[in-house]
């Protein structure tokens, strides 16, 4: 599958040449291979943000707008990720066993069309078109998914297509207005199991994502114990001898470690990510105190972690640095404590819309905080969207300082650790510029491309990442660089897949022409 790299050195002789030739005449260029030598590689980071479609908080801005109205709030948020070095996005595809896509399984979202089960119209899949705009720029497409939540109590009429209708042995009031499918029967975990694998099955999606709903808040229900007496009875007398707190984690575990399964028998390539809250236990560590989801959720998330039942681990840590109880820094260094199958670790972070000074330099230094503690695996994602693109001193303060370059999603070796073959890549000089058009033998596996430059016999080193929709670019044979002027010396093309496996950087030490 490896095959030599194809890259460019550029002697002096060449740039003379271009810079000499009459304006209308070209160049063309042939490239020889002599040998391999180590290069600077592009950043590595996740950078990803959450878009909510429960009760409109990011997308749509409300049920029933147009088609083409929901398809430029869509570009609006990805154009604004790519202009701002996201490489990522966490779109919410079922807030409450429905839709926001085509399916057989579950209706239309209500938070889509204002009605549950109608579907747009004019009629278009939203996401098969997030998705496709997304990898048009170069950003991941991550679905995710309530496991759980059947109805949400701000989601209007339960329709008869809504499974609490359709299925009402699963679905189980609670007295905040919210209806939940019992996770411990075996209906409920087939049910969102068939749900998640026509996504992956159908839908070519970068990742599949649960957040930390899986038993409900305790408040969702007054205060009382979820209740599922019938099917807890149903085990006892079945001969099972677990706690009742047990057998309701290990439903959860069995659901998630079989899901895991499943998601990489069908494509190994989709990444399953867990963003649990951010405490497992208060007293781990030590210092820590506040909500127990092990014992209120049912959320072993420590277990899950221990086990690699998933690929990134995204921990919502919504706390400061400085709140002794619930200390970022200390929550995110005990999580690594127990990544030992050596997941990512991608962190929650959120301040919301607050645009203060004070809180923009808590994300600024949650990000470098990440980066140090976690160098083999930089990344944060923001809670959420709105949080970056209805703050403009926060947008502005991440692009100039830790997004002011572009960033690769850091590779999963467990996934696919074999890197793509070269581009083959042929220059012509036109006019003072370098024209450089490319091919590949196998586009289905390429997400991106990577184009090193270096000017002034690398003096300067930069790099630009484009979609695989991209196959030629053209860069000035000369720049004027800190008021000097610096010719083109070096280029170089890798290819990268959908794990981050990058291709090989031999460098070509002589240009034919």
């Amino acid at each position: 599958m490896k095959k030599q790299f194809l890259a460019i050195i550029l002697p002096v002789a060449l740039v003379i040449f271009a810079c000499n030739t009459p304006k209308n005449s070209s160049t063309s260029s042939t490239v020889t291979n002599t040998g391999t030598t180590p290069a600077f590689t592009a950043t590595r980071e996740f950078r990803a943000a959450w878009v909510a479609t429960v009760a409109n908080i990011n997308w749509p801005s409300k049920p029933g707008l147009s088609t083409a109205d929901q398809q430029k709030e869509a570009i609006d948020l990805l154009d604004f990720l790519e202009s701002h070095h996201f490489n990522a996005v966490i779109l919410q595809v079922r807030p409450q066993c429905d839709a926001l896509y085509e399916s057989k399984l579950e209706p239309w979202s209500y938070y889509l069309t204002g009605k549950q089960g109608q579907a747009p119209s004019p009629y278009y899949d939203p996401l098969k078109f997030w998705t496709d705009a997304a990898h048009e720029r170069g950003i991941e497409l991550h679905v995710w998914l309530n496991p759980y939540r059947a109805h949400h109590k701000d989601g209007k009429e339960i329709t008869d297509q809504s499974i609490v209708k359709k299925r009402p042995e699963l679905a189980l009031y609670l007295k905040e207005g919210y209806w939940w499918l019992d996770p411990a029967q075996q209906g409920t975990q087939d049910h969102s199991t068939a749900v998640v694998m026509d996504l992956v099955n159908r839908y070519d999606i970068d990742g599949v994502h649960f957040d930390d709903y899986f038993y409900p808040y305790p408040s969702y229900n007054n205060g009382e114990d979820f209740p599922d007496s019938v099917s807890w009875k149903a085990y006892q007398q079945s001969g099972g001898k677990l706690s009742r707190g047990d057998w309701r984690r290990n439903a959860v575990n069995v659901f998630i470690e079989q899901l895991y399964k499943k998601i990489k028998a069908a494509k190994p390539w989709v990444k399953f990510g867990l963003s649990p809250f951010g405490i497992w236990r208060p007293g781990y560590p030590e210092s820590v105190g506040g909500f127990d989801q092990y014992d209120q959720l049912y959320a072993d998330a420590k277990l899950w972690l221990n086990k690699g039942w998933i690929d990134y681990f995204a921990p919502q840590l919504y706390w400061p640095i400085n709140r002794p109880a619930q200390s970022f820094p200390v929550l995110l260094g005990w999580w690594a404590g127990e990544n030992t199958m050596k997941r990512h670790l991608w962190p929650g972070i959120s301040v919301g819309r607050d645009t203060s000074a004070k809180n923009i330099n808590e994300i600024l230094s949650q990000i470098q905080i990440s980066r140090g503690m976690l160098p083999e695996s930089k990344g944060v994602i923001h809670w959420s969207i709105s949080s970056v693109t209805k703050n403009p001193p926060m947008a502005n303060a991440l692009l100039e300082t830790p997004y002011k370059k572009q960033a690769l999603v850091p590779a999963s070796p467990w996934l696919d650790n074999q890197a793509p073959a070269s581009p083959n890549m042929q220059l012509q000089v036109k006019n003072g510029m370098a024209q450089i058009q490319w091919t590949h033998p196998d586009l289905n596996d390429v997400f991106h491309w990577v184009l090193y430059t270096e000017y002034g016999e690398g003096k300067v080193k930069d790099y630009t990442i484009f979609s695989r929709k991209i196959d030629h670019i053209e860069i000035p044979v000369e720049k004027m660089i800190d008021k000097n002027k610096l010719s083109l010396t070096s280029v170089r093309l890798t290819a990268v897949d959908r794990c981050g496996n990058e291709s090989e950087k031999p460098v070509i030490a002589e240009v034919i022409r």
